[in-house]
């Protein structure tokens, strides 16, 4: 009966409700929440409790409270001359409060807990230790990167003072009617388009089995002899005596 007038759609109060579009949607949610917040908390107290759960709180309510006279221990201490508050021992430095207890709850046997803590010290160690050796790997790793870089870049600065060096040697061989070099290396080799030619130049390099270190070292040991040509001052002296005396050395550091 009281559902059938709360749909009276005819009746005053449905009539003097607010019928702003959006409105009954939001007032309906807002209901369903409250009548769902409501039920939630009605099952909650109503929800029998479990025996552990009973237990617990008759325990922690045991625990929480203090000893009174009924208790054999405290009466003894009591008549040993103790009183409620005061600390244990014939000059009061013992402890105020008893020591808590340790109630065991779970089904695992004695030092199950020690052997779990123990392992799981062991699995944190050997992840630190892992992680411990791929910081390490990375380090190593960026070392041998930053070598190769370094060693790259004076590879291709020799590479670099070599082309001037077979460039020098070439202007200067051809104004002493030089026309072919002492080793084929010495001057910087012609761009051909015979693929035979080609061919044979790189199995003149390969025979020759000089490193780029070694083909400079030599190279401006040439220019210093027989042109008293120093590459890294980019001068000519007039002989071996001037060279001796005016330049600084025969190598880059030298210069630097």
């Amino acid at each position: 009966m009281e559902e059938d007038e709360e749909e009276d759609y005819m009746s005053d109060l449905f009539i003097k409700q607010d019928v702003r579009p959006g409105l009954p949607m939001v007032r309906r949610g807002e209901e369903a929440l409250q009548k769902e917040e409501k039920q939630k908390q009605a099952n909650e107290k109503n929800r029998q409790k479990s025996i552990k759960e009973e237990e617990k709180e008759r325990r922690d309510l045991v625990l929480k409270s203090a000893l009174g006279n009924e208790n054999k221990g405290f009466a003894l201490l009591q008549k040993m001359g103790y009183k409620s508050g005061q600390a244990l021992g014939k000059s009061g430095e013992g402890i105020v409060e008893p020591i808590p207890l340790n109630i065991k709850t779970g089904r695992s046997g004695l030092g199950h807990e020690e052997l779990k803590k123990r392992k799981a010290e062991e699995k944190l160690e050997n992840y630190r230790q892992k992680l411990r050796m791929k910081t390490q790997a990375n380090e190593q790793a960026a070392d041998q990167f930053r070598v190769r870089f370094k060693n790259k870049q004076e590879e291709r600065k020799m590479e670099g003072d070599l082309r001037k060096s077979q460039r020098a040697c070439q202007q200067l061989d051809m104004q002493k009617d030089i026309d072919v070099p002492k080793e084929t290396w010495y001057w910087l080799e012609p761009e051909e388009e015979d693929k035979k030619d080609e061919e044979d130049k790189e199995d003149e390099s390969t025979s020759s089995d000089l490193s780029v270190s070694e083909k400079l070292q030599i190279l401006t040991a040439y220019l210093r002899e027989h042109h008293f040509y120093c590459i890294w001052c980019g001068t000519t002296y007039e002989d071996s005596k001037d060279l001796s005396s005016n330049c600084p050395g025969d190598s880059a550091a030298d210069h630097d």
